[in-house]
């Protein structure tokens, strides 16, 4: 069986994070999504919604096997619980891949760390990530 790992802050689930999940979800049997905690985002806008709202709203996905919050302190502890066969990131993602490699290989987990593919709008003013989507609210409603 194949495991495969999924990660990021899904703030207001959105087309992007769909296409991504299921990138993820076709490389492996069993899709582990890792949900970061607001106070370890430090990359951009602190998300909206609470932690749990968040994990609850990944893992209620058909293609998720189950969502997890990331650990507090130390990013890699929910990696080794998993024991995953690949990290899949998102294709946007900050994460630098070399460096989570590195990062594994000292921890001792053996698994590949690959990207999804990109998500392109399938139609005029279809909003692929969470930023676009908050600055529209606020636009319109603000």
């Amino acid at each position: 069986m194949t495991t495969a790992i999924a990660q990021g802050t899904f703030d207001i689930l959105h087309p992007g994070h769909l296409h991504y999940l299921r990138d993820a979800a076709a490389l492996g049997d069993e899709l582990h999504v890792i949900v970061a905690r607001r106070e370890n985002v430090t990359h951009k806008a602190k998300p909206i919604l609470p932690d749990a709202q968040r994990r609850d709203m990944v893992d209620a996905l058909e293609m998720v096997t189950e969502a997890h919050l990331g650990h507090r302190e130390d990013i890699f502890v929910p990696i080794e619980r998993i024991q995953p066969d690949v990290i899949v990131l998102g294709h946007d993602q900050h994460h630098d891949e070399d460096g989570i490699r590195a990062a594994l290989a000292e921890r001792g987990i053996d698994c590949d760390v690959t990207r999804a593919s990109p998500c392109e709008p399938r139609y005029e003013g279809e909003l692929l990530s969470t930023g676009r989507i908050v600055r529209r609210i606020l636009e319109r409603r603000g």
